[in-house]
């Protein structure tokens, strides 16, 4: 499905008509087991996907599905918890939909996080990367067919999609607090299947430090959009070949909570910067 103008005006009534007058200015769109920092929203207002016209359910492990609207570090934000992917079913436009949503609704910032496997043999597991940059080739755009000008132009520039001066305060937030913060480039594979190992040695040689299935889409249309984007992985597991053992949903949710403190941490840091 094609999405107009009406659908993203639509589903941003419905939800503005919830929010008795508040405006979002941050969105956080939470990767998996990493939905916690919704819970932590204080005055919260939740908002199901399921309750905003042309939205999609999100069916991932550890994904909750709503939208929770509030403050968090005295900024207004609009929490995801729960994203789309591709390999549930939904084509990239529909994966992207809520940020279009929620930058009609006043967002201009989106701080984006994820759960993913670590590519680099000389890290490790439960380490925090701050993205510089994604891979993202053989797959199509999420803003592929007719360009909606309200958002952004036909050919948007995509040098500096996570934003340099976000990524400078992250740095910042993370010596502040002590955390060892990673850096590195995002590769993009939209599963649902773990990669090979034979893909993990091609995504090493390509410039790839973490690979996962989520990220570059909401990011392609943030950067459409004139949203500033500031982008965390959890390296949860080592890729395909690295360790001679399978992958597993489980290992990523267990990484996930025993790295709970730091990340909430950082993003609430990073928050109070902004």
């Amino acid at each position: 499905m094609t999405h107009t103008m009406e659908h993203y005006h639509q589903s941003a009534g419905a939800i503005r008509s919830r929010l008795g007058g508040f405006t979002p200015k941050i969105a956080l769109i939470l990767g998996s087991g990493l939905g916690f920092l919704g819970d932590e929203v204080e005055n919260p207002i939740a908002v199901d996907y399921k309750d905003i016209p042309h939205f999609k359910t999100s069916t991932a492990p550890g994904h909750k599905g709503r939208l929770v609207f509030g403050t968090l570090e005295g900024q207004n934000v609009a929490v995801m918890q729960g994203r789309m992917h591709h390999y549930e079913g939904y084509s990239y436009e529909e994966v992207a939909y809520a940020v279009r949503v929620l930058r009609l609704l006043g967002c201009d910032t989106l701080i984006v996080t994820n759960a993913a496997g670590c590519v680099r043999t000389d890290w490790q597991a439960g380490d925090l990367m701050l993205i510089t940059d994604h891979i993202k080739m053989f797959s199509e755009s999420p803003l592929r067919g007719e360009n909606l000008p309200e958002f952004g132009p036909r050919f948007p520039d995509a040098s500096h999609l996570y934003t340099p001066r976000l990524r400078q305060l992250a740095h910042e937030a993370a010596g502040e607090l002590g955390i060892p913060l990673r850096e590195g480039v995002y590769f993009y594979c939209y599963g649902p299947q773990y990669e090979t190992p034979a893909e993990i040695r091609a995504a090493r040689i390509l410039g790839g430090d973490a690979v996962g299935m989520s990220t570059a889409p909401e990011v392609i249309v943030a950067g459409h959009c004139g949203m500033e984007v500031l982008g965390f992985t959890l390296l949860s597991n080592m890729a395909a070949g690295i360790l001679d053992q399978p992958l597993s949903e489980q290992e990523v949710l267990d990484a996930a909570e025993a790295a709970r403190e730091k990340f909430s941490g950082l993003i609430r840091a990073c928050l109070r910067k902004l």
